[in-house]
């Protein structure tokens, strides 16, 4: 009867340590999982602040469905300055001024019933590079999730930077030297006010919309939009992504 008792005593020894073991290794386990999730959320927010930013979502799925789209990865020191500042103008004025989210542009949208858009150049940038298009309620929390962590790590002249080699001026045609060399048959370095204002009023519509042979309403927004150009250059709006 002792040797039964002790064989008995082993056992629960030996079950108790093996469960004590498993719970140990599931909790490193969970934390190897946690700390590698975190790790890539990093890395996937700090790699594109100073590497070229791969296609994303909607530029994959435009590239299967047209076959093949254009796109040259462009630094901002091969873009003209009126370029940059032409985008900013038609897009996000106070782009210098904010953290990711114009809360002023908002509120007149809000005032508006929604009808007039509220997004900045750096929301712009998280929806083109990290997710998807639709305006579903699941994209715009993640929007809102990544858009200050983008701000945080990347720079405001990044951000520009990566905005005009991802946007869209027409169908197939991302970034800024597609754009140029669709349209003026030049290079971005070498495009002139009127040309970049151009530019810049497709962008709420560029498939809709043509700077080559623009219509009285996209002539007349580039005009808006040189006059803005002008504006933020001078009163300091621009110096936050400007040399």
């Amino acid at each position: 009867m002792a040797k039964s008792s002790k064989k008995t005593t082993r056992k629960k020894k030996s079950t108790r340590s093996t469960a004590g073991w498993f719970r140990v290794d599931r909790r490193t386990w969970v934390r190897r999982v946690i700390f590698g999730v975190v790790g890539l959320f990093v890395l996937a927010i700090l790699l594109p602040s100073f590497l070229p930013v791969p296609q994303g979502l909607y530029m994959r799925s435009e590239a299967r469905r047209l076959g093949e789209i254009q796109r040259v990865w462009t630094p901002m020191e091969d873009i003209a300055p009126v370029m940059a500042r032409s985008v900013v103008a038609a897009e996000d004025a106070n782009f210098c001024t904010h953290w990711g989210f114009d809360m002023s542009a908002i509120r007149v949208a809000i005032e508006d019933g929604g009808t007039r858009g509220a997004s900045t150049l750096s929301q712009q940038v998280v929806k083109n590079v990290y997710l998807w298009q639709d305006r579903s309620w699941v994209r715009k929390a993640l929007e809102a999730l990544l858009t200050p962590l983008v701000e945080a790590a990347w720079s405001k002249r990044r951000i520009v930077e990566v905005y005009l080699n991802v946007a869209e001026f027409d169908e197939g045609i991302f970034g800024v030297e597609a754009a140029a060399r669709n349209y003026f048959g030049t290079t971005p370095a070498e495009l002139t006010p009127r040309e970049a204002a151009l530019l810049a009023a497709l962008l709420p519509d560029p498939k809709e919309r043509d700077a080559a042979n623009p219509s009285k309403f996209v002539s007349r927004r580039a005009t808006q939009i040189a006059d803005g150009a002008a504006t933020i250059a001078r009163d300091g709006r621009a110096a936050c992504f400007e040399d």
